[in-house]
């Protein structure tokens, strides 16, 4: 098995008053060359938008997008008709594939709005670009793995164009469970959003992800009230 740890404080940063982003992988001005992307997993931003601002429209092209609202909500507009208020428990992807254009608003007058802001490779290209959103139950990641995103043939309608596999989960204080991959040759990376946990001889803190590869499974011990997002993506593809 291999390791990469990748430490909250060793993220790219960058405060720009209406949104503050940090960044795993190099996004923007943040540019690490050992930190480009963990397999198809390209963009991981932890983003905070104030009150009344947002992105703009702007285009995409061959990419799968995944956004995971942690707290307020995401107004969000696209160029294939799509209106839509995402929430924290929702899910959203777009396939980008031969090109859309969007727009992500804090549609709130008094309270900030922080989400995730997911990038994938796909595994084809110029594809028609999807839109989907599904609200999922909080209550059903508690010592568990809640499946969010999926490839298409797994049922899901957050199904992105990639062999990818995305699990939201909210372990116990003291509570121990091993995610098993669903593809050989798939890696997995853990982003813990709250708590702390020990995954294969690492202890991960708020924010913290680490990426694992050369495995069929690992094995996760919470040591306080933890959330996490579990991301298993091929390597190659």
């Amino acid at each position: 098995m291999k390791k990469i740890l990748y430490k909250s404080d060793s993220r790219g940063h960058a405060n720009h008053g209406w949104l503050d982003t940090h960044h795993t992988f190099s996004f923007a001005s943040y540019y690490n060359p050992d930190r480009i992307h963990f397999g198809a997993l390209r963009v991981l931003n932890d983003d905070k938008i104030t009150s009344g601002t947002g992105f703009p429209k702007h285009p995409h092209e061959n990419m799968e997008i995944i956004s995971i609202p942690l707290r307020g909500d995401l107004a969000h507009e696209d160029s294939m008709g799509n209106q839509a208020t995402i929430k924290q428990g929702d899910v959203q992807v777009m396939s980008a594939g031969t090109g859309v254009t969007h727009s992500e608003f804090n549609p709130n007058k008094d309270i900030g709005t922080e989400f995730l802001q997911i990038w994938v490779f796909p595994n084809k290209e110029n594809i028609e670009p999807r839109y989907g959103q599904v609200h999922y139950a909080v209550a059903e990641r508690k010592n568990s793995f809640q499946m969010v995103v999926s490839p298409k043939e797994a049922g899901l309608d957050t199904w992105i164009q990639q062999d990818a596999w995305f699990h939201l989960a909210d372990f116990e204080k003291g509570f121990e469970k091993s995610y098993e991959l669903k593809k050989k040759d798939n890696g997995l990376f853990v982003f813990l959003l709250e708590g702390e946990i020990e995954i294969e001889g690492e202890k991960l803190e708020k924010r913290d992800g680490i990426g694992l590869l050369n495995l069929d499974e690992v094995n996760i011990k919470a040591n306080e009230d933890s959330e996490m997002l579990l991301m298993e993506v091929p390597m190659e593809w």
